[in-house]
This record gives structure tokens, sequence and C-alpha cells, in this order.
């Protein structure tokens, strides 16, 4: 594995949420709610510094590693429709280390009673492959979207 080597990659992650497309859209698009479900096994007790979801707004946030390092992402919002989907373009740094860039969409479609979520990422790891390890976050995210989903719902 050398530093300037390049790594391509791309994902597709989809879900089922019991949870109308609007709820699961503002899980996203709120601060406060998004800080309460967010984060993945590599990251623990993440932080979001900045989240101006908006065409052109950014979003910041931080966490430990379990190896100690600092995870930190960058990133910029694209394009967003409310309700139904929003892209985002982004650069994560490990131990302040560039680790990838990666351009992603979240769309929200009607789905019966509920909402599916079909999040997409394609980019490029720089210096080792992380695409396996990106896919199995972003997956373990979503499950946690839906777990707070869930406790949401039956807390009404």
């Amino acid at each position: 594995m050398t530093a300037d080597r390049l790594y391509f990659g791309a994902f597709t992650v989809e879900r089922r949420y019991d949870a109308a497309p609007g709820r699961v859209f503002r899980a996203f698009a709120d601060r406060e709610v998004k800080q309460r479900w967010m984060g993945c096994e590599e990251v623990r007790a993440p932080i979001i510094d900045t989240l101006d979801f908006r065409v052109g707004g950014r979003e910041i946030s931080r966490g430990g590693g379990a190896d100690g390092a600092e995870h930190r992402f960058e990133g910029t919002y694209l394009d967003i429709v409310p309700d139904r989907r929003f892209v985002f373009a982004f650069v994560m740094h490990v131990g302040g280390r560039k680790l990838s860039a990666s351009v992603a969409s979240v769309e929200i479609l009607p789905d019966g009673d509920g909402a599916r979520l079909i999040f997409n990422e394609q980019g490029v790891y720089f210096g080792e492959d992380g695409w396996a390890e990106r896919e199995e976050g972003t997956a373990v995210g979503m499950a946690q979207l839906a777990a707070w989903l869930d406790a949401q719902k039956e807390a009404a």
C-alpha cells in the first residue's frame, strides 16, 4: 500500500423505514435530530459542529475512532429537494490525514405507509481501499436511524 495509490469505489445501501418520508428527511436535515442517531462502529460519540442544510451549505462533524484518532467529516450540499432527496460532496479525514473524497445521494421514496431510503456513494480513497468498511459503516448508520425512528414512534 502506497500513499499515492487511489482506490475508486461505489456502493448503494437501501433500507425501508416505518416512518413517513418527511420524518426520514428531517432526521438528516435537523441538526438536533441528526445528532441523536448518527454515528457508526468506527466513530464513537460523534459531534455535529455545523449543519447548514441548504444548497451550498456545509456540514462538519467529528468523533473519536476506536484507535483514538479523530474522524472528521467535511461536506457541502449540492442539491436538495425537501422530503425527497439530497446530494452532497464530502471529504473524510482520520487522524489529520485525508482519507477519502466522495459524492453521495440520499433518495427517500414513499413506500406504503413508510419510506424507502436509497443511499448511494461513489468516490476515491487515498492510499488505502476502505470501501467495504465505508459501506458497512453506512449500513450501521441507517440501522441506527431505524432504531431512533422506531423509538420516537413508540414514545408518541
